[in-house]
């Protein structure tokens, strides 16, 4: 079949197919980056965390009165959640991964704020942090009981053992040209010496939306008090169970401490995504009506078409042409249309992600999803317009005699 018939037809009555084209590159520039705004924070809430933070939750406890021993009510605490049914490990911690709430400091590979700092996320932790976090080291060796600073008073120093357990990611952005990294000096930015004894091979930190997310140090310390936080790791499946009997047990073991909120760090997670998921529920939404209007769009100048040509048709069909020339004709119409919309579409859509890219620091568009649209929004006009071409194809020859 020739195009050109096709474009004289299309040119006479150009009004609607104009429409329908502009509405096509609006809806190709829209989606596009739109699925692809929408996949790159699905990718970014489904990143490994690695710890197990499905079967972990945490809460704070705050001590009072005069008779109130800290150290030792956090000691009894611990040895109480070590022992109880269902718990792996325990730790006191100020400082949880994923929970948007947590410290950092810089560190230096050399003395005196010398080379390059790399901002980290600490952990105050006791022997049971690494089993309690439920990652896994990948070199060197973690705490012993024994290097655990219980302290007395807040202070910013680094504990006095000199030792601490570091993030892969974080430990080869120091010191970048090394194989090994157990028994390096790290400083932080008072020229305070600290050692590494282990590696993480993989751990994230506190904040989400850092860039420094995977940068983590855990330190052998509990904090001075009065308020400390527990981080407890329990076995699969028993989550809730453990949070009741937990909650129940602490109430009554120390007259003396308000236990807070018991919150499992799945849910600290889902909190500090929001965002994100809201963004991927927004865009995923306007995506879906976009395309749900394009659709009706295509449809509607394909029916009007074909109910204004009835009599083009019944003539067709009455001088031989066949039910699939018929439909073929406006399937070609449409598809043409359509790709006039997606020529100006890609456009627009290089346009759109390039404005992103530069005024909101978001990554630059990938090439391939516009090739997905562009396909797609072919598939998609194709099938928008199938339905009123096969009611063309189905005009009788008599057509051809009837006036209106």
């Amino acid at each position: 079949m020739e195009i050109r018939p096709i474009l004289s037809a299309l040119t006479r009555n150009s009004s609607g197919a104009v429409l329908v084209a502009v509405q096509i590159a609006i809806t190709l520039a829209i989606v596009v980056n739109a699925v692809f705004l929408v996949t790159k924070r699905i990718e970014t809430v489904s990143r490994p965390t690695g710890i197990d933070e499905y079967n972990m939750f945490a809460f704070w406890t705050n001590g009072f009165g005069k008779d109130f021993n800290f150290h030792a009510s956090v000691r009894d605490d611990m040895n109480l959640l070590r022992h109880m049914p269902g718990v792996i490990a325990a730790t006191p911690t100020p400082q949880v991964p994923l929970s948007g709430s947590g410290s950092s400091n810089c560190v230096y590979p050399q003395p005196n704020e010398k080379g390059t700092c790399q901002p980290v996320a600490y952990y105050e932790m006791d022997e049971y942090g690494l089993e309690a976090l439920g990652a896994t080291l990948i070199e060197g060796k973690y705490f012993e009981p024994e290097t655990i600073e219980w302290r007395q008073k807040i202070a910013q120093e680094p504990p006095k053992s000199g030792q601490v357990v570091v993030s892969k990611a974080f430990i080869e952005k120091l010191f970048p040209d090394a194989k090994s990294f157990v028994g390096k000096i790290i400083y932080d930015n008072q020229s305070h010496p600290e050692r590494v004894i282990g590696v993480i091979g993989h751990i994230q930190g506190s904040w989400v939306g850092w860039d420094k997310l995977e940068h983590v140090m855990l330190q052998p310390m509990v904090s001075a008090g009065p308020s400390i936080q527990y981080l407890v790791r329990t076995k699969p499946g028993e989550i809730d169970r453990v949070m009741a009997d937990t909650e129940a047990a602490l109430k009554k073991s120390n007259k003396y401490r308000v236990v807070g909120k018991l919150t499992k760090v799945s849910v600290m997670k889902e909190r500090s995504y929001s965002g994100d998921t809201m963004m991927v529920v927004i865009l995923g939404s306007v995506t879906a009506l976009v395309v749900v209007f394009s659709c009706l769009g295509i449809f509607g100048l394909a029916t009007f078409n074909v109910n204004t040509r009835t009599r083009q048709i019944g003539t067709r069909r009455a001088v031989g042409a066949r039910k699939l020339d018929i439909m073929r004709y406006f399937l070609i119409e449409n598809w043409l249309v359509t790709s006039a919309g997606v020529v100006v579409g890609c456009v627009l859509a290089l346009i759109a992600g390039h404005y992103l890219a530069t005024h909101y620091g978001l990554a630059r568009l990938e090439l391939y999803y516009l090739v997905g649209g562009v396909l797609g929004l072919w598939i998609v006009g194709q099938l928008a317009a199938w339905h009123p071409s096969w009611r063309a194809a189905k005009v009788s020859p008599a057509m051809a005699t009837r006036t209106v």
